[in-house]
C-alpha cells in the first residue's frame, strides 16, 4: 500500500540523519549506578584549573563565542557534535603539581566561564528540545495524513465491496426470479403431464373395458355360430348344402384376433384407438358372419324344401299316370348337387384325443384325493413327514444337469429308490415313502409336477436343459408308468397345446377362467405378458419333444418306449389338421420340430418330409393370414427354419443332445 512505502521512506531518512549515525554503547547498563553518579555529581575543579586560566583563557578571549557563530536555521547539527573537553596538558618542566595555587581571581573567572558555558548548554538544550517537538509534530502530522489516506482507501474499498455485494445481490435476485419462473413452469408442465397421463389412463382403461366387452360379444356370437352350424349339420337328417367349415374357421380367427389385440394392449399398457377400431371391425365382421350364416342356412332350408316339393310333385305325377294306365317315364340319372361340401380344417380336437386327455385329468384328480389326508393334516409330525417327502422328491429333479453322466445316474437312482420304497438321504436324514400310507401317491404327484415345472422354468430359459431332464423323466416313466401319466396330466393342464387342445369359450364362463384354460397365468385380474406366456409354453413343448425321443440308457432296451415317437407324429398331424392360433401355433411348431425333427426324420423319412412340405406350402399360409404385423417374429422363425431344412434336406441334431460320450463322463 502507499502508506507502507512512506513509512519505509521515513525510517530510511531517520537512519540517514546525524542522530541516526551516532554510536551507542549497549553495555552502559552493566556499569550500574556509577554512570548515574557521574551524571548527577556537580562538576569539580581540578588541580590544573589555575594553569588553564593563566595559559588557555587569555588565548581564547579573542575567539567568538559559540552562540555567536552558531547558525540560526535551528538545525540540529550542533547537537550532533560531541562536546570537546580539554584534556590535561602534558606535564612540563615549567609547571608541576607543586605550583602555587591559582589566585581567587582566576576562580571567579573560571566560575563565570562555567556559568556562560552552562547557559549556552541550556540554550542549546532548549533549542534541541524545541526542534525535537517540531520533529514530533511533523511526525504526528505525517502519521495523521497516512492514517487519513489509509482510512480513505479502506472506505473506498468498503464502498466498492458494498457496491459489488449489492450487484451480486441484484444478480442473485434476478437469477432466483428466473429459477422460480422455471420451477413454476416445470411444476405446471408436470401437472399437465400428470393430467394428460390420467386422461390417457382413463381413456386406456375405458378402451380396455370396451375391448373386453367386444371380446365377450364376439365369443358369444362365435358360440351362436357354432350352435347354428351344429343345427345345420344335424347327423339325423340330410346335411344342408352350406360351407360350415369356412364360417367356423373365420369365427375362430376373429376370436384369436381380438385376443391378440388384448394381449398386445396388456403388454404396451393400454389399447390405442386403432386397437379399439380394429376390434369393432372384427365384431362387425362377426355380426355379418353370423347374419350371413343364418341367411345361408335359411336359403339352404328353402332349397331343400323346394327339392322335397319337386320330388313329391314328381311322385304324385307318376302315380296319376299309373292310375290312367300310361307307362311311367323312365327316370333319368340321379342328379347330384354339383358341388361337395368343403370340409376345411378341424376346429376341435378329435374325440379320442379328448377322451384320453380327460382320462389323464381324472387320474390326476384321483391321485390328489388319495393323499388329501396327508396334505390337509394339522398334525405337526404329519406336516413334517409331508415336507420331508416333498423335498426328497423335488430336490433331486432340481439337481439334474448335463455336467456328467455319472451325476445324472446318481440322481436317477435316488429318485428310483424313493419310488421303490427304499430310504434315501435328504437334508441330513433318511426319508421313505413308507412313513405315510399316502406317501407313494404324494411323491408320485409332486415328482411329476416338478418335472413339468422344470420344463416351464429351466427349459424355457436354457433350451439345452430339456435333454437331461427328459432322459431322467423317460427312465422313471418306463419303471413307474403312473408317474408318466401324471407328467402328461400336469403338462396338458399347464400347456393344453401339448395335447393338442384349444379350449373353447363356454357361455357363462369368466374371462379369467378362460384365460387360465388357455395356459395364461392370471394374478390379481392381471394377465401375464405374451412374451412370458410363449416362453413358458415353449419350454414345456421342448421338454415333451425331448421325452418322446429319449430312453434311459441303463434300462431294458428290448422294451418299447412308454410314450415314443409315434405320439410325436400323432401330435404333429393333429396340430396341422387344426386351425392355427395367432403367435402360438408358429411358436410350438418351431420348438417341436427343432427338438424332435431330427428323430422324426430318422423314424419316418419320406413321410415326414411330406409333412414338412405340407406345412411349408399350405399351413404357413393359414398362419400368416391370422398373424398381425406385431406378431410376425415366431412366424418368420418357423418359415426360415423349414426353408433351411428343405434346402439342405436334413434337420440338424438339436443343440444340447446327449451323446454316447456324455454317459462315459
Amino acid at each position: 500500500m502507499p502508506s507502507e512505502g512512506r513509512c519505509w521512506e521515513t525510517l530510511q531518512a531517520l537512519r540517514s540523519s546525524s542522530k541516526g549515525r551516532l554510536c551507542y554503547h549497549r553495555d552502559w547498563l552493566l556499569r550500574g549506578e556509577d554512570v548515574l553518579e557521574e551524571c548527577l555529581s556537580p562538576p569539580k575543579l581540578s588541580s590544573y584549573s589555575g594553569w588553564v586560566v593563566d595559559h588557555v583563557l587569555p588565548h581564547t578571549q579573542g575567539n567568538p563565542a559559540p552562540s555567536e557563530t552558531m547558525p540560526s536555521s535551528g538545525s540540529t547539527s550542533t547537537l550532533d557534535q560531541p562536546l570537546v573537553v580539554p584534556r590535561s596538558p602534558v606535564q612540563s618542566d615549567a609547571f608541576s603539581p607543586a605550583s602555587p595555587t591559582a589566585p581567587d581571581g582566576a576562580k571567579e573567572g573560571l566560575q563565570q566561564w562555567q556559568e556562560e558555558q552552562e547557559q549556552k548548554v541550556r540554550a542549546l538544550s532548549e533549542m534541541a528540545s524545541e526542534q525535537l517537538k517540531r520533529f514530533d509534530e511533523l511526525k504526528m502530522l505525517k502519521q495523521h495524513k497516512e492514517f487519513q489516506e489509509l482510512q480513505e482507501v479502506v472506505e473506498r474499498s468498503t464502498r466498492e465491496a458494498l457496491g459489488h455485494q449489492e450487484k451480486l445481490r441484484a444478480e442473485h435476485r434476478h437469477r432466483a426470479k428466473i429459477l422460480n419462473l422455471k420451477l413454476r413452469e416445470a411444476e405446471q408442465q408436470r401437472l399437465r403431464k400428470e393430467e394428460q397421463e390420467r386422461l390417457r389412463k382413463e381413456e386406456g382403461q375405458g378402451r380396455l373395458r370396451s375391448l373386453y366387452t367386444l371380446q365377450e360379444e364376439v365369443l358369444q356370437l362365435n358360440q351362436q355360430l357354432e350352435a347354428s352350424a351344429s343345427s345345420a349339420s344335424d347327423p339325423h337328417g340330410d346335411p344342408l348344402q352350406v360351407d360350415l367349415a369356412a364360417f367356423r374357421a373365420r369365427g375362430n380367427q376373429l376370436c384369436s384376433l381380438i385376443s391378440g389385440l388384448i394381449r398386445a394392449a396388456s403388454e404396451s399398457g393400454y389399447p390405442t384407438a386403432e386397437n379399439q377400431a380394429e376390434a369393432e371391425r372384427a365384431l362387425q365382421e362377426m355380426r355379418d358372419l353370423h347374419t350371413n350364416l343364418g341367411q345361408e342356412i335359411t336359403r339352404a332350408f328353402k332349397d331343400k324344401k323346394q327339392e322335397e316339393e319337386q320330388a313329391r310333385g314328381k311322385l304324385q305325377e307318376s302315380r296319376v299316370q299309373q292310375a290312367l294306365g300310361a307307362a311311367p317315364q323312365a327316370p333319368g340319372p340321379s342328379q347330384s348337387p354339383g358341388r361337395t361340401q368343403s370340409e376345411g380344417l378341424q376346429v376341435k380336437v378329435q374325440d379320442s384325443t379328448m377322451q384320453w386327455y380327460q382320462q389323464l385329468q381324472d387320474a390326476a384328480a384321483q391321485c390328489v384325493s388319495a393323499f388329501e389326508g396327508l396334505s390337509s393334516s394339522k398334525d405337526t409330525q404329519t406336516k413334517k413327514t409331508k415336507m420331508d417327502l416333498q423335498k426328497a422328491a423335488t430336490i433331486p429333479v432340481s439337481q439334474i444337469s448335463s455336467v456328467a453322466g455319472s451325476k445324472l445316474k446318481e440322481v436317477f437312482d435316488k429318485i428310483h429308490s424313493l419310488l421303490s420304497g427304499k430310504p434315501v438321504q435328504s437334508i441330513g436324514h433318511f426319508v421313505s415313502i413308507t412313513q405315510s400310507p399316502q406317501g407313494l401317491d404324494f411323491v408320485q404327484y409332486k415328482l411329476a409336477e416338478k418335472f413339468v415345472k422344470q420344463g416351464e422354468e429351466e427349459v424355457a430359459s436354457h433350451h439345452e436343459a430339456a435333454f437331461p431332464i427328459a432322459v431322467v423323466a423317460s427312465g422313471i416313466w418306463e419303471l413307474h408308468p403312473r408317474v408318466g401319466d401324471l407328467i402328461l396330466a400336469h403338462l396338458h393342464k399347464k400347456c393344453p397345446y401339448s395335447v393338442p387342445f384349444y379350449p373353447a369359450f363356454r357361455e357363462g364362463m369368466a374371462l379369467e377362467d378362460y384365460q387360465r384354460m388357455l395356459g395364461y397365468q392370471v394374478k390379481d385380474s392381471k394377465v401375464e405378458q405374451q412374451d412370458n406366456f410363449l416362453k413358458r409354453m415353449s419350454g414345456m413343448i421342448r421338454l415333451y419333444a425331448a421325452i418322446i425321443q429319449l430312453r434311459w440308457p441303463y434300462g431294458n432296451q428290448q422294451a418299447t418306449h412308454p410314450h415314443g415317437l409315434s405320439h410325436g407324429w400323432r401330435w404333429l398331424a393333429q396340430v396341422v389338421n387344426m386351425e392355427p392360433l395367432s403367435d402360438v401355433t408358429a411358436t410350438i411348431l418351431f420348438d417341436f420340430l427343432e427338438v424332435c425333427g431330427h428323430a422324426l426324420v430318422k423314424q419316418y423319412q419320406v413321410q415326414f418330409w411330406k409333412m414338412v412340405l405340407l406345412i411349408k406350402e399350405e399351413y404357413l399360409l393359414r398362419i400368416e393370414a391370422i398373424t398381425s404385423s406385431g406378431q410376425m417374429g415366431s412366424f418368420i422363425r418357423l418359415k426360415q427354419f423349414l426353408e433351411k431344412c428343405l434346402q439342405h434336406k436334413e434337420i440338424p441334431v438339436p443343440k444340447g443332445f446327449l451323446t454316447s460320450s456324455f454317459w462315459r463322463s
